[in-house]
């Protein structure tokens, strides 16, 4: 079902993006007189078309992974005379400009467009508030305490524990220090600490900003109950049910669900003996955990189960709303940030700070689809703007194939006076589908890796 579910959700989400995306080109396309002879969401053989009063004809395509608008163009077939002055190629270059760059430019008002719903609409989320602090630690030796709320980075704010993430992936490469803020928990005083930091999480991989600082994020206790049991998996088996409550293992006294977690983690195919409260009485349970490998490569025991869902204090959580006009410059600047981070980002990949196993695919994004899906409408449109903003960065790359090589050769033929030879265009056409074919070649082998 979950498979089902992801694939359906990023047919939505590509679907969506990819209709923009192609709507930016035909909308400023039409404005400046091209006439435009295809629109279609997918690729291959049409399932559905039809043709409008200018003879454009509106398809979607049997390949939902793409799209594009075919215009009319003598590189392409023959124009009749009376429609050249309609053709791509005989308009102005600063009109090939605004049509190429309609694409990536629809892509970030969307993200806009989202993130200033999700604003409007508003979310409640838990503040970042330091947990555990270990000794001679960055965050230690930078004066970071427990108890304390992170309420900026580097200047920028962090209402949430993915503002504090998003602002230390954005540090990568640093060397020296990160200014934070904190808010103390008495008093509402905040101070400054120099975190010091060196060659900031570069190379590793997968990033982890928290305990590379040194800090554990504060949760309240989460009693050792079942909230959940997945059906087939080695807590069903065993016949642990919802509401159950780990009494102890192997003897000794579980203490709360982290307790439960870390024994199960490190016993992966080893039989653990259970002491269950269940409907008032206790009786004993034999549970062998599975074993599967986590992110760093070692391999930690997995029950399928899950906890009962526990209420944060009211004291840590944050309501983020804004009114319809306040909420434009938030999204704007929202807009800007994500974009700055994920161009950044990219740059730090070519450059050797950022792993190229951060890449994704198709896979990776159906499974994100369908998780921010299944967690909600607000996590849901987040990743929507995020993917939307990714897909207009990477549009904007000077790659031929890709709309960044042509408004490159557009600004070369500025430059020159003269277009770019039709025998330069081709041979980068080559070497950009190649470039991007090795990309998602890539991108596809450590999706691969991560199943």
């Amino acid at each position: 079902m979950d498979t089902i579910q992801n694939v359906l959700a990023v047919i939505v989400v590509l679907g969506l993006l990819i209709t923009f995306h192609e709507f930016g080109h035909f909308w400023v396309a039409r404005r400046c007189g091209v006439k435009v002879l295809r629109f279609s969401v997918g690729f291959g053989k049409p399932l559905w078309s039809r043709f409008d009063r200018q003879g454009t004809e509106y398809a979607i395509a049997a390949i939902p992974l793409g799209g594009y608008v075919k215009m009319l163009d003598e590189r392409e077939g023959p124009v009749a005379p009376e429609e050249l002055d309609r053709a791509f190629n005989r308009k102005s270059v600063w009109a090939r400009i605004a049509i190429v760059a309609a694409g990536p430019i629809a892509n970030f008002l969307l993200a806009l467009v989202a993130y200033w719903a999700l604003f409007v609409y508003g979310a409640t989320t838990v503040a970042p508030v330091v947990g555990d602090v270990m000794p001679d630690s960055p965050a230690a030796q930078g004066g970071l305490r427990s108890g304390q709320e992170i309420v900026s980075i580097e200047g920028r704010e962090t209402p949430s524990w993915n503002e504090v993430n998003l602002q230390l992936i954005a540090a990568i490469g640093a060397d020296g220090e990160l200014q934070f803020t904190t808010r103390d928990p008495a008093g509402g005083a905040t101070r400054t600490h120099d975190v010091p930091v060196r060659q900031w999480l570069v190379r590793q991989d997968p990033p982890q900003p928290m305990s590379s600082l040194g800090i554990t994020p504060w949760r309240p206790q989460v009693p050792a109950v079942l909230g959940r049991v997945l059906d087939n998996s080695p807590a069903s088996r065993a016949g642990l049910k919802a509401d159950d409550r780990i009494v102890s293992v192997d003897g000794k006294p579980v203490d709360d669900w982290v307790a439960f977690v870390e024994t199960v983690r490190r016993h992966p195919g080893v039989e653990l003996a259970l002491e269950v409260e269940r409907d008032g009485g206790k009786r004993r349970v034999s549970l062998t955990p599975e074993s599967k490998q986590a992110e760093d490569g070692e391999n930690i025991g997995y029950v399928g189960a899950a906890s009962q869902t526990v209420e944060w204090p009211e004291s840590y959580r944050r309501e983020i709303r804004y009114g319809p006009i306040a909420a434009i410059g938030q999204a704007v600047s929202k807009t800007g940030e994500m974009t700055w981070l994920t161009a950044d980002s990219i740059r730090k990949m070519i450059v050797g700070w950022i792993s190229p196993s951060n890449l994704s695919g198709p896979i990776t994004i159906a499974r994100i689809a369908g998780d921010s899906a299944r967690s909600g409408v607000e996590t849901f449109v987040g990743f929507l703007a995020y993917l939307s903003i990714s897909l207009g960065v990477l549009n904007l790359l000077p790659i031929p194939v890709l709309d960044g090589g042509h408004l490159a050769y557009y600004l070369i033929e500025l430059l020159r006076g003269k277009p770019v030879s039709e025998a330069a265009q081709a041979m980068g056409l080559r070497v950009g589908v190649a470039l991007v074919g090795c990309l998602m070649m890539m991108a596809l082998y450590f999706d691969l890796m991560r199943l």
